[in-house]
Parts: C-alpha cells; sequence; structure tokens
C-alpha cells in the first residue's frame, strides 16, 4: 500500500484519540442533559473539552460552540448571524471553502446581498480590499485565515482591525486549515467567529466547534436538545 499525502483533506485519528473517543462510545455512553451518573460524566467531559479548546485559542469556554464540523460551523457562523440582519450585505472571497461560498450563495436567493472579492496572484485579500467593499449594508465580513488549495495565509488580524472601525461589521474566519498548524489566538487575532473542523488535525471525522464571541448575536440552525 502507497503512502498517504493529502493530509490538507482529512487525517487519521492519533491512535489516543480514539482511545480516549473509545471511552465514550463503550462505558461512557449518557445523554449530557441526563441527570443521572452516567450523563453527569458526560458533561463533565463535554465542559472539560470546551475549557481545553479556550485555552487553546484564548477564549471563554462558553464562546465554544461544538459542531459537526467545518461545514456546520461556516454554516453557524453566516446563516446565525444574517437572520439578524436580512437583506444586508456580506462581504467575502473568490477562494473560500464551498461551505462559506455555497451559504452566501443560498443567502443571495433570499435577498441578501454578497461582495465576492478577488484575490492576487499570491492569493492574498488585503485590508485594503475589505475597506473599499464596506458599505452602509455590511453586517459580516468572512475571509479564511489559510486557504484550502494554494496554502497562503490571509491578513486576518489587520482585516478584523479594518471591520471593527466600522460599527455593526463582524469579522468571521475559516481556519479549518490553520488551527493546529499556525498559532491562532482569537483575542489576537480579533476575529468575531472562527470555524474549526477536527479531522483535519487527527480528531474524529463529525467533530469541530465554532468560536463565537460573547455578546454576538446568533440565530442557532438547529432548535430543540440544546
Amino acid at each position: 500500500m502507497g503512502g498517504y499525502f493529502d493530509n490538507a483533506a482529512t487525517t487519521q485519528p492519533y491512535p489516543e484519540v480514539v482511545e480516549a473517543m473509545t471511552a465514550y462510545l463503550k462505558e461512557e455512553y449518557g445523554n449530557p442533559g441526563g441527570h443521572y451518573p452516567l450523563g453527569d460524566a458526560a458533561r463533565e467531559a463535554v465542559d472539560r473539552a470546551r475549557k481545553i479548546i479556550g485555552r487553546a485559542i484564548k477564549c471563554e469556554p462558553k464562546e465554544v460552540i461544538f459542531t459537526s464540523g467545518g461545514s456546520e460551523s461556516d454554516n453557524l457562523a453566516i446563516k446565525g448571524v444574517a437572520e439578524m440582519y436580512p437583506g444586508g450585505r456580506i462581504i467575502t472571497t473568490a477562494i473560500e471553502h464551498k461551505a462559506v461560498l455555497k451559504t452566501c450563495a443560498y443567502l443571495e436567493k433570499r435577498g441578501y446581498k454578497v461582495t465576492y472579492l478577488e484575490p492576487d496572484e499570491r492569493g492574498i485579500i488585503t485590508p485594503e480590499q475589505v475597506e473599499a467593499a464596506i458599505d452602509p449594508d455590511t453586517f459580516l465580513v468572512s475571509v479564511m485565515m489559510a486557504n484550502n488549495e494554494i496554502g497562503t495565509v490571509e491578513p486576518i488580524k489587520e482585516i478584523a482591525e479594518v471591520c471593527h472601525k466600522h460599527e455593526g461589521v463582524l469579522f468571521h474566519t475559516d481556519a479549518v486549515q490553520a488551527f493546529g498548524h499556525i498559532p491562532v489566538n482569537v483575542k489576537d487575532l480579533g476575529v468575531d467567529l472562527m470555524s474549526v473542523s477536527g479531522h483535519k488535525i487527527h480528531a474524529p471525522k463529525g467533530a469541530g466547534f465554532l468560536y463565537c464571541k460573547k455578546r454576538i448575536p446568533i440565530e442557532p440552525l438547529i432548535h430543540g436538545g440544546s
């Protein structure tokens, strides 16, 4: 069997990850919302995971929303915020992951306006481009941290600063290809929302999270159990 060279697409879960997960599949299988010993143990595990992620990205644990992965995180960030600003404008780039591009295309059909910024020959989106595109209707800018095709790392901190010069403009970054490879400190970067997927960094498929800065208005995609 030949070697595997597609870690940018997905990674093999580490043995210690499989071992840690196996316990929750076989013995610690309780519902985190259940008020009984198995449920309490599951809730403690979820809370512990939130704290670990919070320490990793320098945020409060309650700012971590667990999802099924990068696509759900992107959808929740963009659609969840868009619900609060009907008919407004989203600024993104022409080289985003399809989870962002198709979400924006869906919102365009619902009456939202979307501006797609074109990168330069290196794949760079400049803060000046973002500044020029922001208008009074803009409520969200979404620019990925590291490109999933060519690896370009965007000037996220500088773009966030541009967004926050304009009242009411939030900034989301898809950090799926960045987290675990380059330092990601949400406080230093100044992002309001950030998407991450586990299977890119040797965690199981079907696991990810959205960092959502406290007091950011966001509508859930799924209503019901908390």
